[in-house]
């Protein structure tokens, strides 16, 4: 009976905005996307499933992470350990953190140890836009992208002289600050800009029956700076420099192991320190009309550190070192063949362990080629695409995807592709003590979807199912490697302008679930995936003030108890964001957010704790 309540509420609301979307207006879509073919495509004619954050929609976010930016998009739903920039899970189309690749400007990053990217560690003010590509992609990109790639653009350079500044505090003790400046001068552009946050925030866990349990309030505060220049050397070549440094120092509720001082759980005053330094050099080089190349060399460093101290006298009892080192290369080269193009790429990445605990290998190369071919027509495209990685610990894998679509009329477009992927054990699920397995190997997965997209004038829509079936996938509450999940679903979207207001919408049924033989049971549902998720978001221009509104209907979702002793239900949600930005002068505007309206009270991972209502209030001067 609850079931069939919260899928009716579903029902209701997804019938109820459908009909809000009645009237007629142009609507301003991106006109290009990278990375759906890691070729500058038109988005009318991209195949895969594929969204954009732009700037205008990051400016509104106010105090809000990139987890939080991210959670209001198809697929995409968020698990996080507490508080406002604690430890995040993101699972894309059901797939694990793990499995979801993160690129900067091109270039991988993320922790070898535990798979995932530290979305904490980006700052929404140094990010020009954000592409989500959902569906296998390891033909593309390479081991990893089984749920798919969200590529993270940093600010661009500006032509004219351009800067920026705000600041704003709000609720839980939020403050922010940043500044920005950008210009060109001939053929050299620049681009820079400093940011800082800070909040007391909340206890960050909400179960008083936990082990570590302290009510105290848990805070973070967080530093980055960008930098970026440009050189056009002449009318064929370029070059361009991308740096990022991020450091987000956050308190949790735990206790150390091993334990010199006896600390517990109230006496623990324990500090997550994360930090990210990024560097990519790109040179594109457009050596005949027909052929363009680019050189792109990168590295990156993503600290994960975890600090005990006791609360009464500040004594150090303990610290963890989980620090992961890349490297990266990349030549890519596009042939332009009439309206078609071929793309031939060749890739050399390294990936090193710095930690105090002991790993038996801290380190691995992966050397890949990549060959993909994209047929234009009027009528119709595809794009074939063919990958070998050559990984030092378990040798060679090849991938392929065959991708296409058919314009059923001028509006309506038919889309369907097939591909596989691979993905090698992080370092954590092979060698860490106690829990490791050195006899685990990649799962390989097989991926299908269907959809249909529409797009006329202020209207866009889109629907596609999937089915991804991962061969010995690796459980990561368990580490045991069972012998399939499938990850299934559907997501339906739309996003429509009526005059001087923009809806857009989407809805997502997940049933992500792993099948093994060697365990008491062998259909399992993935967790902290809910199987319904809608969000919905309203915006309403009225001179010089823009009002919004979001909303977010989130079914339940299963979660392992906290005593490892079986499953427990996480009770579905519905969390309602509202917020202004006003026009005050030229160049001065005031944003006024409120999250979680309603105060709902509510988990994304069990027994941590999410924020309730909360206000932040941001000045804001650009020129």
């Amino acid at each position: 009976m609850k079931n069939c309540t919260s899928r009716a509420r579903f029902a209701t609301m997804s019938l109820a905005l459908g009909a809000a979307l009645s009237a007629h207006a142009q609507l301003q879509l991106p006109s290009q996307v990278v990375t759906a073919t890691r070729v500058a495509t038109p988005v009318t004619d991209v195949i895969a499933d594929v969204s954009v954050i732009d700037r205008a929609t990051l400016e509104l976010a106010g105090q809000s992470s990139l987890r939080d930016v991210l959670a209001q998009q198809a697929g995409i739903q968020i698990a996080s350990s507490g508080s406002y920039r604690s430890n995040t899970g993101l699972f894309l189309r059901g797939a694990v953190s793990s499995q979801t690749l993160v690129l900067i400007d091109g270039v991988r990053v993320g922790s070898a140890t535990s798979g995932g990217a530290s979305l904490e560690n980006l700052p929404l003010e140094r990010i020009e836009r954000v592409e989500i590509l959902r569906g296998a992609a390891s033909a593309l990109y390479g081991p990893d992208a089984v749920g798919g790639v969200i590529q993270i653009f940093t600010r661009k350079v500006s032509q004219e002289l351009e800067s920026g500044a705000s600041v704003g505090m709000g609720t839980d003790g939020q403050q922010q600050a940043h500044a920005h400046v950008s210009a060109s001068s001939g053929a050299i552009g620049y681009s820079l800009g400093i940011s800082r946050e800070k909040a007391s925030g909340i206890s960050a866990i909400a179960n008083p029956a936990s082990s570590n349990y302290n009510p105290d309030d848990d805070g973070f505060s967080a530093t980055s700076a960008d930098l970026r220049l440009s050189a056009q050397v002449n009318r064929e070549h370029s070059l361009r420099l991308s740096m990022l440094h991020s450091d987000t120092d956050y308190q949790f509720d735990s206790t150390p192991f091993p334990n010199p001082l006896g600390l517990n759980r109230l006496t623990s005053d324990a500090r997550g320190k994360t930090g990210l330094g990024h560097a990519t050099l790109q040179w594109d080089a457009q050596w005949l009309a027909q052929w363009h190349s680019t050189l792109t060399a990168g590295v990156s460093n993503e600290q994960s550190l975890g600090d005990y101290f006791r609360t009464t006298d500040g004594a150090y009892g303990g610290s963890t070192q989980f620090n992961t080192n890349r490297r990266q290369t990349t030549w890519q080269n596009d042939i332009t063949l009439g309206k078609d193009v071929l793309s031939l790429m060749l890739e050399d990445r390294n990936e090193a362990v710095d930690s105090n605990t002991a790993y038996t290998v801290t380190s691995r190369d992966v050397r890949s080629a990549l060959a993909s071919y994209a047929v234009n027509r009027a009528a119709w495209n595809a794009l074939v695409v063919a990958r070998n990685d050559d990984n030092s610990q378990f040798g060679n894998f090849s991938n392929w995807a065959l991708s296409g679509g058919y314009g059923v009329t001028d509006a309506l477009r038919a889309v369907a592709s097939v591909g596989t992927s691979f993905q090698a054990p992080s370092f954590n699920q092979l060698y860490y003590p106690g829990f490791g397995n050195p006899a685990l190997q990649p799962q390989r997965n097989r991926a299908t979807e269907l959809g249909l997209k529409y797009h006329l004038d202020n209207v866009t829509l889109g629907a596609v199912a999937y089915n991804n079936d991962i061969q010995g996938f690796i459980v990561p509450t368990t580490n045991v490697q069972s012998s399939l999940a499938v990850l299934r679903g559907i997501t339906f979207s739309a996003d429509m302008q009526a005059g001087d207001t923009r809806y857009a919408l989407s809805y997502d049924y997940a049933d992500p679930r792993s099948y093994s033989t060697s365990l008491a049971s062998n259909d399992l549902r993935l967790v902290r995936v809910a199987r319904n998720l809608l969000n919905a978001r309203v915006t309403q221009r009225l001179g010089d003030v823009s009002v919004f509104g979001e909303l977010r209907l989130s079914g339940d979702r299963e979660d392992n108890n906290l005593s490892f002793s079986g499953r427990d239900i996480l009770p579905g949600y519905t969390l309602l964001n509202m917020g202004a930005s006003w026009k005050l002068q030229k160049n001065v505007s005031l944003l006024a957010r409120v999250n979680n309206l309603t105060d709902a009270q509510y988990q994304l991972a069990n027994g941590f704790s999410m924020p309730g209502r909360n206000l932040f209030v941001s000045m804001n001067w650009a020129q």
